[in-house]
């Protein structure tokens, strides 16, 4: 009976040493993720939300490092003929202004807080091709980052929230 209890206390204390020597798993963004916000750090310090009071969208980032992501203004207009190719310019600026979409693949490095977006395709042609860095947190299924500054000095910051 010693030698069992002997043996069952053996096994239990390399197991816990086991334990408490294996590294933590590193976190990962991998999942799907709603907005929380869309707003504008201003230079003098005041926050605004950049796609009206009730933006929307999703963040699906896949384990293999491919991500979609899509944000929009939830009050954008429609336009007036009922027909996308019969817009006024009017309605066009207002169109692209209100949405913030793009794809492709992402890095994260978790030791200097980069996300590294290596954009495909974006709404916005000039992002084609291009990787986009964003300092990034990551509070338990809170994700902000920001995007680097505009030319007046506006940084836009995105806050997503993990849902699964």
């Amino acid at each position: 009976m010693k030698q069992i209890t002997l043996f069952a206390c053996t096994i239990l204390i390399a197991t816990t040493v086991a334990t408490l020597a294996a590294p933590e798993p590193e976190p990962s963004l991998a999942g799907t993720w709603t907005l929380a916000a869309a707003d504008d750090l201003k230079p003098d310090g005041t926050r605004a939300p950049a796609y009206g009071p009730n933006p929307q969208g999703l963040l699906i980032i896949e384990k293999d490092g491919r991500y979609s992501l899509q944000i929009y203004r939830s009050d954008r207009a429609k336009f007036a003929s009922g027909n996308k190719r019969q817009g006024t310019p009017e309605e066009y600026q207002a169109a692209t202004l209100a949405m913030s979409t793009h794809y492709g693949t992402c890095a994260v490095d978790f030791k200097t807080g980069t996300l590294t977006f290596h954009i495909e395709r974006a709404g916005f042609a000039n992002w084609d091709g291009t990787d986009q860095k964003r300092p990034f947190e990551l509070k338990g299924d809170e994700l902000s980052y920001r995007v680097p500054a505009t030319p007046d000095g506006t940084v836009p910051l995105s806050v997503w929230r993990r849902i699964r």
